[in-house]
């Protein structure tokens, strides 16, 4: 017993673990009795067996294990943690309970099960159970089946799904073991039961015996529909209310609901697919085509045994579509056309929805074949037009059934109308809305009076049904016109259609609806009774009112019996007279005159002629006070107008008495039924009489009263054509200012704008500028109204006059229209117009789209054009494209039957050349403008494939795909696109690109809809897939699209879809479900819509309730039923509002007095340090978020708290937006009074803000905004420096809203901006802003460029992060944008850059396509007209915000002192004058260099030149105080003016006087030498390298051959020159800028100046041409590698193709390139292969293989062999990628050649040509015998390396140099550090300098001060620098030569020329720096020159100095003018 006691003292669940057997019976039992004592579900306790629950069922021992059993029922049964255990108690129960001998084991399983099904797990346990079924024992089998059975008859087929059961069941009918074989055939009754003929199918294949048993069965099964008998937890309510109608013998809802239950299967989903396509005939195209009609025929049949199978694959039927659709429109023999069609119908049925696409195509066709006679013909097409219809919408095909009901053929007519009947039973109210109800009802209306009987018979059957579906208040407005008796009839129609729905249609229901789409039949279902409540309630009012409105006779009687019946019936009537009007015949004058005695006083009709105007006025105001006393129904209005109309009628020469006339025709249009009869006689002269001055006004208020009578849309229409008939302007315009008020007051709806705009048309060209000016704005009314589309009318205008209707339509935008006040006080009386009403603005938007003019391009879209499009030659496909843009672009507007066109581009869309996908795509984009939105029923066939391109690898053309696929849904609205299983097969593609785009692409669009098609939950098991996607752009689209699925799905139908996804992939979805259902947004508010576009009636102004936010449920019901709106919302929405108020009031009242009295923001001390420092140690969340979630609102909350006032807090976080408006209120009234601590705060502050860009008010955004532009003026103010913490946090979020489309917004947030540079820097505000141009919204993407070209022009360049060339690259690329405005902003940005930084722009940009870059120049052409105009204004108002920063500057606090310095250099850089360089045009400089080559002979007029008084310039300058300093610190002021300092130094390099150019190189030299300043030469390499060039032009072509010139002079400017280069070319980021154009004149220059004998006979010329070695080799090391190869190649091509070049030339340029091939190892990565290919591609096109081998010299195929291998050797197979940018491949042989090397270099390794290469290099190069000189250099090198000798070394190997001057010492120094390669080089310049140093100038040398400095190794290196960086005092003498220098240049030191020494003894001497940074001199001596130059503007003479440079130094010195006269002689001499 020992052992027992210690199991006794265990606890429950340690018992139910225990080993014995007698221990685990004791603990279940205790389970059991523990298990029914917890009354609460979500107790603890059962957490604890949460884990042992598998073993209560899967015991070893039976008998405990039943016990355990019975325990863990009551546990599934009871507890909330059961769910988790289902799946493995499940499969417990299934391998372990069923097979069990023991009955009850079984029961209990089962039992079991069953809970686990009512508990919502019933798919976890069905997915066991088939598992189950598979199992190899028998017993397990039949109890799986059993459980089945079981739960498909408790809980129906709603619950367990029949389809997997069904798949297994012919395998269970098939086993060999009877029990199985006899449950498989129960559960086929059961299935039987609930889905009837459906299973039908599935079953048809099993032994004939068993199919035999079972047919028995389901005969015995009663007809009615199953009804579950047990129902989920979550249903259990609806079984009560279930139970409660039955125990009251009442079954109605519950048969409702069966409805919905019964057909909830389809049998086509339970069918597998049938591939059918590939099981075609090979031979089927060709016979179909068969001339022998037997052939045709066999194909058919062929196509027919296929189509027979219940469900096909889905694939591209296209073209088996339109074979078929070519016989049955075609084929003469009529058999065969039955034949197509049944085929037709096969795959309709067959493909269900996937066959939409193709229906557009045929159903016009069949339509047109009714008109064959024949019943059997007849029989199929109906079958086949009726099957597609199931395929399709109605909208889809709207177009192409109503272009049918206009044909001649009565048959075709009768059975058009008959389809359309069929076709309206399958619609239910909301799917046949008004405007698709309005032209069927418009095109059947005529059916009805059609001469032959069988059409009006088959028009009244569809009217009967369309009344019968959408009831009679949607379609009496139609039936307006039509009489009692066809009306009768209709009626008549619509209650057999009842009928036939209800009984007879009953069974034909049954069979379509066995197989249209599941959800098809249930909607019909609940809209039959939707339509049966509709008609029901208001029938008994229409059918009163039906025949008093046609009673003929007088108006009155109609009126007088329309209020019978209820309130409702009798306004609706009235409603229909208004629109129906009052018709009255035309009387003659004799009636009229007996009409009018009869109710006007006889001496009023006497006088009305009488002669004298006092008895006319007498007479007048009788007629007035008589009309003023009538009756409505006694008035007779058309007599009394006759009189009034009577002589002198309207020829009235009394203005008195005229006024008094027009007074009573307004009285008689305001009180009398007036019709348009009556119109007609007076409306002539109140036209002639509206521009009348004084009695104008009366007679546009009788025209209002008219509009009001008669109805506005008739009047203007002839009051518009009446005036245009008069020749007076003045009517003419007051007509239109009269119109224009009109439709303010009437609204828009019935307007006919296309009569309209042909008036406007005329008035706008009128001559009368009043008469155009009231037109525009009429236009400007109408486009409240019309919207853009409007515009599209006067595209063919002028431009003057169409920017005219742009500004006025510009002044509308955002402008709502007003709310109509006239025209509808008839009609608004009662709640039901409201929902009329509220659609009218659908209408209108729709109607204006309609108004277009389209045009047919069907027979454009010719065979020929469709084959070219399809063509295999790419060219010729472009062709056709080309052609197609071509038409679209004609027709502007166009039909939606484009013929063969779409198959054509669909096409396209996956063409291997990605131009040609691109080019398609904007076709489709110009296709749905140009077809609006009659595009919807193309987005299967071509809308779906567009989306396929979103997957591409290219970003272009996605990008392009995406804007495509926008273009369209801006059309069609998202309904097409969602419909269907297309868009989820396209998220099914596991393509990471396809499925991030597709996935942003739904995120952005699913917010903006208030409703989504079923099909959307196709999409989430694939949303599912791509949250776990390898790709984690892929992962996070899809995370940011879950909340939007969910918005429309729901949570719970998306945890429901998780129920297939692996375990551990179930946990982390249902997280990330969680997750965004706290972030789900809420779907738009209903009114939304009609505010979008309010185009007419009363809606707009009804729908602007309180924005107070109503609850879910009653914007539903505003949905469903409109004609509660207006009683119902705004006692709701008061309601709520009311209720809100009390809850927030008792929370507050308590403490409010003392609550709100103190400061709202507390300061806490260090609290905002203290934040950033949690946030950079991570301890908080980074605030950064595309959208704000919970946990970020969370803790801004938290930290909120320490700092807030609580009650301003509640406020800030509540969940309405009233509260925030509030607060932010609270905030700016307290801006003043608390700046520390809104200071303190300001982190928090703004961070709470971008919360609130994300709401969806406007107001708090606009209340947001206006608080930001005080707080940031209030900071300024402070001079406060905004920390990085709170610009990162803040800057992105405020740039989104740049892109708002409301205009009031972009403003304010731009001025934001503005004010933000006052509080932190631009330059670092410039990223921000850079960043916002990348987003996918236009309008933010344009704000931002502006934004961009705004701190451009007020700051400078040095804005621009990181280089001014990455940011203009960026912005440049926007220049390319699809979007204008977008285009136009990059373009103004970079025009702006321009005019600061001058032509340099042009590099800085980098490559531009052709387009972009000829869109510039045009631009910056434009902008230079305008600029020239008014620069002197500019350079008043800069000034003004630099100084504003600049004070700002000095006095920041609180900021980092990085910040502080940045700011200060920023302020720095602005106090020059930046607008300066502005001021020079390039129409003004003097391009020498195109001069002095123009070889042409030039006329050259002399100027006219103005004496200026000089005396004043010559005044004596007082030279500064010394001051002891190092150089110049004033070099960092040259970054405010660095671009004119430089391209003026720049400029002088290229002048024709050597002193001046050797000067200015001097300059250029001091800068590069030192690493600081070296950086500001940046942006001006290739100028610089240009004006080199020129110089070496101008010295080989001119100094050289000048007699009278020293040549020392000459040999010290080429030093000069070579120094500079050496220098530039050592700092490797300057070197990179060189262009290659640029390099490659300069190669030419240094390669000309090497071969020119001419320097050779000089003393020092060897010495030059040694130089000139050296520096090509820096230039070929350090230049960008791209450039330089490129440069090579082409300078390659130009030396062989010029027959006058040296063969030594050539061979100098491939040595060069011999040099780069050696390089290219070390350089390959860096090169752009793509390019250098393209240019070897050039060569090879010029240069063939067979030309090559011509050449004198074998080198130059050799150097191009070896540069092809080395690359295929380096780069291997994937060289091939690279000839990209190469278009036609074939026209040379490179590819080939290509392929041929890596064959070759496959087959044999590639040392041996890489010997071969240097091989042939050394051959060329080495002349000596090579192993002597080998060991003799390496003992030279061993010297140099020790430190004793390296002196000696040195100089041996510059002894060797000298002797073998060709020697190549590169092998010894390419293996060695880039140190001692730059020690070697630099210590033989020493030794030069040292041993042939004749007072040459250091610079000569090339070597940089910066080398110097580094170069520790070296003695020599004490060799002083120009730069004087040493920092010695420099002396006042120093100052003095500088200051010469200087006014020698400037023109100024005449007198004194003699006493100044030469410039050569100035530089010879190096311990003075010669104009050693005489940059501050410069510029004070510039800036007093450029204010001589604003004074003498036209005396701007002195251009040898300006020449490219970015500013005029002017001087009006007599030597400079006879520098320029002699300048000007030498070119005219060398042109001689």
């Amino acid at each position: 017993m020992g052992d027992d006691s210690e199991w006794l003292k265990l606890p429950v669940d340690q018992k139910c673990e225990h080993k014995l057997w007698k221990a685990r019976l004791s603990g279940y039992e205790e389970a059991l009795k523990i298990f029914q004592k917890i009354k609460d579900e979500k107790s603890p306790e059962w957490s604890k067996y949460l884990g042992l629950i598998k073993k209560f069922v899967t015991d070893s021992n039976a008998v405990v294990q039943l016990k355990g059993l019975e325990a863990a029922l009551v546990y599934v049964e009871n507890a909330h943690v059961a769910g988790k255990t289902t799946g493995e108690v499940v499969s417990g129960v299934v391998s372990k309970v069923f097979n069990q001998p023991k009955a009850k084991a079984k029961e209990l399983g089962i039992e079991i099960c069953l809970m686990y099904i009512e508990i919502e797990k019933g798919e976890s346990v069905q997915e066991e159970l088939l598992k189950g079924l598979d199992n190899k024992n028998p017993k397990i089998i039949v109890a799986c089946t059993e459980t089945l059975r079981k739960a498909l008859s408790e809980f129906g087929s709603k619950i367990i799904l029949l389809k997997p059961i069904i798949k297994v069941l012919p395998k269970l009918f098939e086993s060999r073991d009877k029990a199985v074989r006899d449950e498989a055939k129960l559960i086929a009754v059961e299935i039987y039961r609930w889905i009837r003929d459906a299973l039908r199918h599935p079953l048809q294949n099993i032994n004939s015996v068993q199919l035999k048993e079972l047919e028995e069965e389901w005969v015995k099964l009663p007809t009615g529909a199953p009804k579950p008998s047990r129902f989920l937890r979550s249903q259990q309510e609806l079984e009560a209310k279930l139970e409660q109608q039955q125990s009251a013998g009442g079954d109605a809802e519950g048969g409702g609901d069966d409805g919905d239950e019964a057909p909830q299967i389809d049998a086509y989903e339970l069918l597998e697919a049938v591939e059918i396509l590939s099981k075609l005939p090979k031979d089927f195209y060709d016979k179909i085509e068969a001339k022998k009609w037997q052939e045709r025929k066999e194909a058919l049949e062929s196509v027919e045994v296929l189509v027979k199978n219940p469900k096909l694959e889905a694939g591209d039927y296209a073209d088996l579509v339109k074979a078929l659709k070519k016989v049955v429109g075609k084929d003469t023999n009529v058999m065969l056309v039955a034949l197509a069609a049944k085929c037709l119908t096969g795959l309709a049925v067959g493909l269900r929805k996937k066959f939409g696409q193709y229906a557009g195509h045929v159903v016009p066709t069949i339509l047109e074949k009714f008109k064959e006679k024949k019943p059997q013909v007849v029989q199929a097409l109906q079958e086949a037009i009726d099957a597609i219809f199931l395929t399709t919408t109605l909208q889809n095909i709207s177009e192409d059934v109503l272009a049918v009901m206009d044909n001649k053929n009565p048959t075709i007519k009768q059975q058009t109308s008959l389809f359309i009947a069929r076709s309206f039973r399958h619609c239910t109210a909301s799917t046949l809305p008004k405007s698709l109800l309005k032209p069927f009802c418009a095109a059947l209306l005529k059916h009805i009076s059609d001469s032959a009987p069988e059409v009006r018979d088959a028009a009244f059957e569809a009217l009967g049904t369309a009344l019968k579906v959408v009831g009679e208040k949607a379609v009496n407005p139609f039936l307006a016109d039509v009489d009692k008796l066809k009306l009768d009839k209709i009626k008549e129609c619509s209650e057999k259609v009842e009928l036939v729905h209800g009984k007879k249609a009953g069974s034909t229901a049954e069979k379509k609806d066995s197989k249209p789409i599941p959800g098809r039949a249930a909607a019909s279902g609940a809209a039959g009774d939707k339509d049966t409540k509709d008609v029901s309630v208001p029938k008994p009012g229409p059918l009163k009112k039906a025949p008093t409105t046609k009673a003929g006779g007088p108006p009155k009687k109609g009126k007088t019996a329309a209020p019978g019946g209820s309130t409702n019936t009798g306004t609706k009537s009235k409603k229909v007279l208004e629109t129906k009007e009052i018709v009255e015949p035309e009387l003659s004058i004799e009636v009229c005159e007996e009409k009018a005695s009869a109710v006007l006083p006889p001496t009023c009709i006497q006088l009305l002629d009488s002669s004298n105007w006092k008895e006319r006025l007498a007479c007048m105001e009788e007629f007035q006070k008589a009309v003023e006393l009538m009756e409505r129904t006694e008035m007779p209005c058309q007599a009394l107008v006759r009189m009034l109309a009577k002589k002198p009628g309207w020829k009235e020469t009394n203005f008195q008495v005229m006024q008094m006339k027009l007074h009573i025709v307004a009285l008689v249009a305001q009180k009398g039924n007036f019709s348009k009869t009556s119109a007609q006689i007076v409306l002539d002269g109140l036209v002639d009489k509206i521009g009348d001055v004084k009695c104008g006004n009366n007679a546009k208020e009788a025209l209002t009263a008219i509009a009001e009578a008669c109805m506005l849309p008739w009047t203007a229409e002839q009051v518009m054509s009446m005036a245009f008939l008069q020749k007076n302007p003045k009517n003419q315009s007051e007509t239109l200012n009269w119109l224009s008020n009109a439709i303010k007051e009437f609204g828009f709806s019935g307007l006919n704008v296309k009569a309209f705009i042909s008036n406007v048309k005329t008035a706008l060209a009128a001559t009368n500028p009043a008469v155009r000016t009231s037109a525009i704005t009429l236009l400007g009314v109408m486009y409240l109204y019309v919207g853009p589309s409007l515009r599209m009318f006067f595209e063919d205008e002028k431009p003057a006059l169409l920017s005219q209707i742009d500004a006025e339509f510009e002044k509308m935008q955002g402008q709502r229209p007003p709310t109509p006040t006239r025209g509808i006080s008839k009609h608004s009386t009662s709640g039901t117009d409201e929902g009329e009403d509220g659609d009218e603005p659908d209408d209108g938007g729709n109607d204006v789209v309609d108004l277009l003019p389209r045009v047919e391009i069907s027979d454009k879209v010719t065979s020929e054009l469709v084959s070219k499009i399809g063509d295999k030659n790419w060219k010729i496909r472009k062709e056709g494209l080309d052609e197609v843009a071509g038409i679209i672009n004609e027709a502007k507007f166009i039909q939606p039957n484009i013929g063969e066109l779409p198959t054509a581009l669909k096409g396209r869309l996956n063409d291997s050349n990605k131009i040609l996908v691109q080019q398609t795509l904007n076709i489709l984009q110009q296709l749905a403008v140009a077809m609006g939105p009659n595009i919807k029923q193309h987005v299967k066939n071509l809308g779906i494939p567009i989306i396929t391109v979103l997957g591409d690898s290219k970003n272009n053309v996605r990008a392009a795909a995406l804007a495509t696929v926008n273009a369209w849904a801006e059309q069609t609205g998202m309904k097409e696109w969602l419909e269907g299983e297309d868009l989820s097969e396209e998220l099914k593609k596991e393509n990471p690109f396809l499925r991030q785009e597709l996935l942003g692409w739904l995120a952005e669009k699913l917010p903006t809809l208030r409703s989504t098609p079923t099909d959307l939950i196709l999409c989430v098991p694939h949303l599912y897939s791509c949250l776990e996607d390898r790709n984690g752009d892929v992962r996070k689209k899809a995370q940011d699209a879950l909340p939007f699925f969910m918005m429309h799905l729901g949570y719970e139908k998306m945890a429901k879809a998780t129920g297939k996804l692996k375990p551990t992939s179930k946990d982390q979805v249902l997280a990330m479900l969680e997750k965004a259902k706290a972030n789900m947004p809420s779907k738009p508010a209903a009114p939304a819509k009609t505010m979008s576009k309010p185009m007419g009636g009363s809606a707009p102004a009804k729908c602007q309730p309180t924005p107070a936010p109503v609850e879910d449920s009653v914007s539903s019901t505003l949905e469903a039923k409109p004609d509660l709106k207006k009683a119902k919302a705004p006692g709701v929405s008061s309601k709520a509002k009311s209720a809100q108020g009390k809850k927030v009031a008792s929370k507050t009242t308590i403490k409010e007095d003392d609550d709100k009295s103190g400061p709202i923001f507390i300061v806490v001390p260090n609290g905002k340090e203290q934040r950033m420092r949690d946030e950079k140690g991570l301890k908080v969340l980074k605030w950064n978020f595309t959208t704000p979630r919970d946990e970020y609102i969370e803790q801004l909350k938290t930290q909120m708290s320490s700092c807030v006032a609580k009650w301003l807090q509640d406020e800030m976080f509540h969940s309405e937006f009233q509260h925030h408006n509030k607060a932010l209120a609270v905030m700016v009234d307290h801006l003043e009074s608390e700046k520390e601590g809104v200071i303190g705060c300001l982190d928090l502050i703004l961070k709470w803000l971008t919360l609130r860009f994300f709401d969806t008010n406007t107001s708090v955004l606009m209340k947001a905004l206006e608080y930001l532009k005080l707080l940031f003026t209030l900071l300024s103010d402070e001079e406060y420096h905004l920390t990085e913490n709170e610009a990162s946090s803040f800057i992105p979020y405020l740039i989104l809203k740049v892109g708002e489309p409301k205009d009031v917004i972009r403003k304010d947030v731009r001025a934001i901006l503005n004010r933000m540079c006052l509080v932190y820097p631009a330059s670092k505000m410039f990223p921000f802003i850079m960043e916002g141009t990348k987003s996918k919204n236009s309008k933010q993407r344009a704000e931002c460029l502006e934004e961009l070209g705004c701190l451009v022009e007020s700051y400078g360049m040095n804005v621009c992060q990181p280089t001014p060339g990455k940011a203009l690259k960026e912005i440049a690329i926007h220049i390319g944008d699809r979007d204008n405005a977008v285009r136009n902003a990059a373009l103004n940005t970079i025009v702006t850059v321009y005019n600061v930084h001058g032509d340099q722009v042009f590099k800085l940009i980098g490559n531009l396509s052709e387009k972009d870059m000829s869109m510039l120049e045009e631009r910056i052409k434009r902008s230079a007209k305008r600029l020239s105009a008014v620069p002197v204004k500019q350079a008043e108002e800069k000034p003004q915000r630099t100084q504003n920063i600049n004070s700002n500057a000095n006095m920041l606090r609180k900021g980092p002192a990085e910040d502080m310095s940045s700011k200060l250099n920023q302020a720095r850089s602005m106090s020059g004058h930046p607008e300066a360089s502005q001021m020079v045009r390039r129409e003004f400089q003097l391009d020498l260099d195109e001069i002095e080559n123009d070889n042409g002979t030039v006329r050259c007029e002399m100027p006219e030149l103005v004496q200026h008084k000089l005396d004043d310039i010559f005044e004596p300058v007082l030279i500064p105080e010394p001051k002891i300093r190092a150089v110049s610190p004033h070099f960092d002021d040259m970054h405010s003016n660095t671009a004119s300092t430089i391209n003026f130094i720049i400029s002088q390099v290229a002048s024709g006087d050597i002193n001046t150019s050797i000067q200015a190189l001097t300059q250029i030299d001091e800068v590069l030498r030192q690493e600081d300043k070296a950086e500001a030469m940046s942006g001006h390499i290739d100028q610089f390298l240009i004006a080199t060039f020129m110089q070496l032009r101008l010295i080989y072509s001119t100094h050289m051959a000048d007699e009278k010139l020293d040549k020392d002079e000459i040999i010290k400017l080429y030093s000069c020159i070579i120094g500079n280069m050496i220098s530039l070319f050592q700092i490797e980021s300057l070197a990179r800028e060189a262009s290659t154009g640029v390099l490659k004149d300069l190669m030419h220059g240094l390669i000309t100046l090497m071969l020119d004998s001419r320097i050779e006979d000089l003393e020092e010329g060897q010495q030059v041409i040694r130089s000139v070695n050296l520096l090509v080799v820096k230039v070929l090391e350090k230049s960008d590698q791209t450039n330089i190869l490129s440069a090579l190649l082409v300078l390659l091509q130009d030396s062989l193709l010029a027959t006058a070049t040296s063969p030594k030339y050539s061979e100098l340029v491939m040595k060069c390139l011999w040099r780069m091939v050696r390089l290219l190892p070390d350089t390959i990565n860096s090169i752009n292969l793509d390019r250098i290919l393209l240019d070897i591609h050039i060569f090879m096109k010029v240069f063939p293989k067979e030309k090559l081998k011509q050449c004198k010299s074998e080198f130059p195929i050799r150097t191009l062999k070896t540069l092809l291998h080395t690359l295929c050797k380096l780069k291997g197979p994937k060289i091939l990628d690279h000839l990209t940018m190469i278009d036609n491949k074939n026209e040379s042989e490179l590819e080939a050649h290509l392929c041929r090397m890596m064959k070759h270099s496959m087959d044999q390794s590639g040392s041996k040509s890489d010997k071969e290469t240097e091989k042939g290099a050394s051959r060329i190069d080495e002349k000596s015998s090579k192993a002597k000189v080998n060991d003799f250099l390496a003992e030279i090198f061993k010297k140099i390396g020790s430190k004793e000798n390296t002196k000696e070394g040195l100089a041996e190997l510059y002894e060797y140099k000298k002797k073998y001057s060709d020697a190549d010492i590169e092998p010894f120094l390419k293996n060695s550090s880039q140190f001692f390669q730059s020690y070697v080089e630099r210590g033989l310049r020493v030794i030069e300098m040292e041993r042939e140093g004749k007072g040459r100038i250091p610079t000569s040398t090339g070597i940089s001060s910066q080398m110097e400095v580094t170069c520790v190794p070296t003695p020599t290196s004490t060799v002083s620098s120009i730069g004087n960086t040493n920092g010695e005092e420099v002396g006042p003498s120093v100052y003095l030569e500088r200051l010469k220098i200087l006014r020698q240049r400037c023109g100024l030191d005449n007198t004194k020329q003699d006493d100044r020494p030469p410039l050569t003894s100035l530089l010879s001497k190096p311990a003075i720096p010669p104009v050693a940074s005489s940059t501050d001199m410069l510029h004070s001596k510039l800036s007093q020159l450029r204010e001589s130059r604003e004074q003498h503007q036209h005396s701007d003479l002195d251009s040898s100095q300006t020449h490219s440079s970015g500013t005029i130094t002017s001087s009006s010195s007599t030597t400079n003018i006879d520098d320029l006269k002699k300048r000007l002689e030498r070119i005219k001499s060398s042109r001689k």
